[in-house]
């Protein structure tokens, strides 16, 4: 077997990659780089002092969690929204989930779209009273009434090998757990806050999921722009005449498609698999109906994060559905030479 020299796959011819793939998926996953420990912010991030402020306002208007009714806590909820994301953290549930239970509890219909909307208009205004009238009024009083509810109740006994959603250190015994925790020199607010943002962070994470992927798409667009390539980036949902799923990017344009850019940055295998597929599947759709052996357009895939370095079997489904054309961070400098995208550069 002659000896492969070339370091990456996109400088490899594809007989050398379908020769021996597996030198190759070692060589992409040398270059791929996680960056899990920092993510954006983004619009609506809460600050702990301003939680913080919405967690004191409850904590008064229900005289240290030992009064935690409808009439003591629904006006603080209108006068101080940032207390309606401090009693969902109690409750330790997600917006769509205590809609739930508020329309099977109460009866009143409270939508799952209605809630991610409060949550997000409070996230954004945090200090901006909210409407005590109609039905957003019903339903907060709805939203407020069940978790006061569940709250004084506490955690019920369930079957053996079950766990219930409130047997928490603050909400198992009911009101005297929650009134315990503040007694005991706990930093229960920054504890509250921490389960806000999730397990830890990945509420926060899965929030600015968008974000997070924009600064692998950014990079793309600047080396296009850079090279004066025509490029068309498709928007998430969009509908692309002659794919079933919107490529992220197609050059020149999506009326004479000749280059497919997929890119994804994440830490999750599984999000990587579903990545992995969906570019086999371009690949697949660049050879229909094409003479053999030819092409309607070269598909690339631009990567990062550690959830692709976690299935060598996958990468190498990615690298024959691409020809090799897959670049990391790391590699992105040589994204122009190295494809067909070189066809299409009008600078230098």
């Amino acid at each position: 077997m002659a000896e492969i020299t070339v370091k990456f796959p996109f400088e490899a011819t594809f007989d050398e990659i379908k020769t021996n793939p597996d030198i190759f998926v070692s060589s992409v996953f040398s270059c791929l780089e996680s960056d899990f420990l920092t993510m954006p912010k983004g619009s609506g991030f809460v600050e702990y002092p301003v939680f913080e402020k919405g967690y004191e306002a409850l904590k008064q208007a229900s005289s240290g969690f030992s009064e935690l009714t409808l009439e003591k806590i629904l006006p603080i909820i209108f006068s101080e929204p940032i207390s309606i994301i401090v009693l969902r953290s109690i409750l330790g549930f997600t917006p769509p989930e205590w809609a739930y239970l508020t329309t099977q509890k109460t009866g009143t219909q409270v939508t799952q779209g209605y809630v991610r909307s409060l949550d997000r208009k409070v996230r954004m205004a945090p200090e901006m009273p909210l409407n005590d009238s109609g039905v957003t009024g019903d339903r907060l009083r709805a939203l407020v009434q069940t978790a006061c509810d569940f709250l004084f109740e506490g955690a019920p006994e369930v079957e053996t090998g079950s766990i219930h959603r409130l047997d928490k250190a603050d909400t198992n015994s009911g009101i005297s757990g929650l009134q315990s925790l503040t007694k005991i020199g706990v930093p229960y607010a920054m504890l509250l806050y921490e389960r806000f943002l999730g397990r830890p962070f990945a509420g926060h994470r899965d929030s600015v999921s968008d974000l997070i992927g924009d600064s692998l798409e950014s990079a793309i667009e600047d080396i296009l722009s850079k090279a004066g390539i025509s490029y068309r980036k498709t928007k998430r949902a969009e509908r692309i005449q002659g794919f079933d799923q919107a490529p992220d990017f197609i050059i020149p344009s999506e009326f004479n498609p000749q280059i497919i850019i997929e890119a994804k940055l994440t830490e999750d295998d599984g999000t990587a698999r579903d990545k992995v597929t969906r570019i086999q599947h371009l690949g697949q759709l660049s050879k229909e109906a094409q003479p053999d052996g030819q092409i309607k357009y070269e598909v690339i895939a631009c990567i990062g994060g550690r959830g692709f370095g976690v299935r060598r079997g996958d990468m190498e489904k990615m690298l024959l559905a691409t020809r090799g054309k897959v670049f990391t961070l790391k590699t992105m400098d040589r994204l122009v030479e190295c494809t067909r995208l070189k066809e299409f550069k009008t600078k230098t």
